[in-house]
This record gives C-alpha cells, sequence and structure tokens, in this order.
C-alpha cells in the first residue's frame, strides 16, 4: 500500500515522494545497468536518466507489475541503447577513418608483374581476397560488396584495408626476394 500511494504522490509531481522512490531503488536500478555498461560513471548516467524518465512517464504506470519492476525495465532498456549509441559512435568514426584509407594509392614497384599481383592475391585469406578482388580486380565499390558478400560496408572497408596491407607486404617479399 505504501509503495502504492508513493507511486501516486509522485503522479501529482510530488518531489519529496519522487526522492523516497529514487533513494528506495536507485542501488538495485545501479547495479542492473552495472551488469550491462560495465562502467560505474556510465551506469550512474543510465540510472539517473532512467528514473527521469520513469517520473516524466509515470501516468503510463498501472500497477499490473510492482514500481520494482517497471523502473528495471526502463533501466534495461536504457542500457541497451546506450551500448548502442557507444557501438553506432565506433562504427562512425571506423567508416571516418577507412574512407581515408581508400584515397590510398595501390602503386606497386614496376618490377613486379600483372600476374604476380595476381598470384599474391590469391594467397590472401578468404575474407581478404574477396574483397581486394572485387574492388581491385572487379572494380565495385564498398556497397556493391557490402551486398555481394552479405556484410557492412564498414566490414568491407576494413577487410580491404587489412588484405592490402597483406597484398603490399608480400609484393615487398617479391621485390626483394624473401617471398616464396
Amino acid at each position: 500500500m505504501f509503495q502504492i500511494e508513493l507511486v501516486e504522490q509522485c503522479k501529482a509531481n510530488d518531489r519529496k515522494a519522487q526522492m523516497q522512490l529514487y533513494q528506495q531503488y536507485c542501488g538495485g536500478m545501479n547495479a542492473v545497468a552495472m551488469r550491462f555498461v560495465k562502467d560505474a560513471d556510465d551506469a550512474e548516467d543510465v540510472v539517473q536518466e532512467s528514473f527521469i524518465k520513469a517520473f516524466q512517464r509515470i501516468h503510463q504506470f498501472k500497477g499490473e507489475v510492482t514500481f520494482g519492476a517497471w523502473l528495471k525495465r526502463i533501466v534495461v532498456n536504457r542500457s541497451i541503447d546506450f551500448l548502442k549509441s557507444k557501438h553506432q559512435r565506433t562504427i562512425a568514426l571506423d567508416e571516418t577513418y577507412m574512407h581515408v584509407s581508400d584515397d590510398e594509392d595501390w602503386t606497386i614497384d614496376h618490377e613486379v608483374s600483372v600476374e604476380k599481383v595476381i598470384e599474391a592475391i590469391e594467397t590472401l585469406s578468404d575474407k581478404y581476397r574477396f574483397v581486394v578482388q572485387l574492388f581491385l580486380v572487379e572494380g565495385y565499390d564498398h556497397s556493391e560488396i557490402a551486398q555481394i558478400m552479405d556484410i557492412s560496408e564498414t566490414a568491407s572497408r576494413t577487410r580491404l584495408l587489412r588484405g592490402k596491407a597483406q597484398l603490399k607486404n608480400k609484393l615487398k617479399d617479391l621485390a626483394y626476394g624473401t617471398g616464396s
């Protein structure tokens, strides 16, 4: 009964009631957020944002579950959203970085023949070889490669960058006579 009264007071925008609910559930919700985000500062931010959202939408709380269960769902969803946004920022940075690398030239020593380049491409592992072949030999762009191979454009860029690095090392070995 006490919890229901407290929630009703929060619905009336009673700040003392909000503080009581916050104090009652803060520790437990912080533990929930920590299991997801693994960082104390981030977990604290997630919990703060979750309580703000809960108090903004408290009129949607119908009492079908306990307030703690309702709040926990908000914390879990906010934790997942936080992780998704963190991942998207990382991908965006990777794409920008990879885009810069796409502008690098593919020039090699004049002593290395086209046949040697093709042979060197054939020695790459499949995941790099296919992207290098599609990009360099077939002339596909990253969007097309992503569709063909059922990977993201970021993965295409990453594989091209790594495949190109391996290819250059193999060709350098050939040029200096250290290759097989």
